[in-house]
């Protein structure tokens, strides 16, 4: 009698499987898994949570898989800001929750940089950005309050399970071209539900050569592709930075695609890349910059969780070294978290960005997010943000093109969109 050979699996369909506590799960097949982490800001959490677990009379399942951050409404600016950001810090109190973030930065940064996310886990969080984990081989998404409650009282939450594409790069990327070209490059290509409710996974040569930031752009933004989720198999450089994080000896062998397991592949060469623009109102509205040099801007921004880590303002900086940006541009940079603002600040960064022109902003989502300092009528800015949508930066008439770090920052110092080639040694 001949026995079947296992079905190939997907890292996806791994990850799932763990979750789910099954040797295997098929495509298409709806499962329960078991969460090992829920994160939720100020905005999407507690002022929403509060009300509903009262009414249930529910604890929350497991306070040490929670991780709460201030994030949204941080620094605090309005009294319906500090009405939220009060609810979120008493009941982070009342509840003695053991990681409470406040004014850290963004959550999809601060949670990874404490060591939270580790390969092999499942995870959920009340972001649209919460796949970023998968740049660490972690099944994580995004989920809304309903879905949140259900996990906070059971640790408990189903999915069906998805298909996997691959998106392979292959060769490397030319200097001043970065993972949020690549990014923009393959929204462009598939529009904002290219992914479906699929699983993408990043592989390639030059995926591998990117440091973890910069796999966290490419995890980030699938979110905007529409994917569930966004996974690059773990290695070394994984473990690497991971334990420097906090999160020592993690398994980083078992988070890979078997051969034969992908939907379908796409291809793309990385050493052809040169770097893209968004143009407003859509991050799927992409085009090669030559398209769109020459359009005058007011102002630059470098912030969010997509486009302000530490190599996103070393990027920055590297163009922006002994220029000025340009007269009547204003240049605003937002770390993306409190760690990587400190950094910049040791390694010399900021010195840079400062010596520039460039306005140092609170380490949170602000201006991403629509809160804080938000952009003028009819003014054009270009953005490292993931988002460009009518409205969402500035009033409706805001024109915003979205860009990698080392764009924005020729631009601010052009005046108008720029190469960033041509300013780079």
């Amino acid at each position: 009698m001949t026995v079947a050979s296992p079905a190939p699996q997907s890292m996806a369909q791994k990850l799932i499987a763990r979750a789910a506590r099954r040797p295997q799960v098929r495509v298409g097949e709806v499962v329960t898994c078991e969460v090992d982490i829920a994160m939720f800001h100020d905005s999407s959490g507690p002022r929403r949570l509060q009300p509903m677990l009262e009414q249930l009379g529910a604890p929350i399942w497991d306070k040490s898989r929670v991780v709460l951050v201030m994030d949204h409404y941080v620094p605090e600016r309005n009294d319906d800001a500090r009405r939220i950001v009060k609810i979120a810090r008493d009941w982070a109190r009342d509840q003695a929750l053991p990681h409470v973030y406040d004014s850290q930065g963004i959550c999809h940064v601060v949670v990874p940089q404490h060591g939270h996310i580790r390969p092999g886990m499942f995870c959920v969080g009340g972001d649209s950005h919460s796949p970023t984990g998968g740049a660490f081989g972690a099944y994580m998404f995004g989920v809304g309050s309903t879905e949140m409650l259900g996990v906070v009282t059971t640790g408990q939450i189903w999915v069906q399970v998805p298909r996997t594409i691959a998106m392979r790069w292959d060769g490397a990327l030319a200097a001043g071209v970065s993972a949020k070209d690549m990014m923009l490059a393959m929204i462009g290509r598939f529009g904002m539900n290219g992914g479906g409710y699929q699983a993408i996974e990043f592989t390639g040569s030059a995926v591998e050569a990117l440091d973890m930031n910069e796999r966290m752009t490419l995890a980030n933004m699938s979110a905007e592709l529409g994917a569930q989720v966004g996974l690059i198999a773990p290695d070394a450089k994984t473990r690497d930075w991971l334990a420097a994080h906090g999160a020592a000896e993690v398994d980083i062998a078992p988070w890979r695609s078997d051969p034969g397991s992908f939907d379908v592949e796409h291809g793309f060469d990385a050493s052809r890349l040169a770097p893209q623009v968004a143009r407003p109102f859509n991050p799927a509205n992409n085009s090669s910059i030559d398209v769109v040099a020459g359009t005058p801007i007011q102002a630059a921004y470098i912030g969010a969780c997509t486009g302000a880590k530490l190599d996103d303002l070393r990027f920055a900086a590297a163009v922006l070294r002994g220029r000025r940006v340009a007269s009547g541009v204003r240049l605003l940079v937002a770390p993306a978290s409190v760690a990587d603002r400190e950094s910049a600040g040791r390694d010399g960064t900021l010195g840079v960005l400062e010596a520039a022109g460039a306005q140092l902003l609170p380490s949170a989502c602000g201006v991403c997010a629509g809160y804080g300092d938000s952009f003028a009528e009819n003014e054009t800015v270009i953005s490292s943000t993931a988002r460009n949508f009518k409205g969402r930066m500035g009033p409706a008439s805001t024109q915003v093109y979205l860009a990698s770090p080392y764009t924005v920052a020729a631009s601010a110092v052009a005046g108008c969109i720029a190469d960033p080639r041509g300013f780079l040694p």
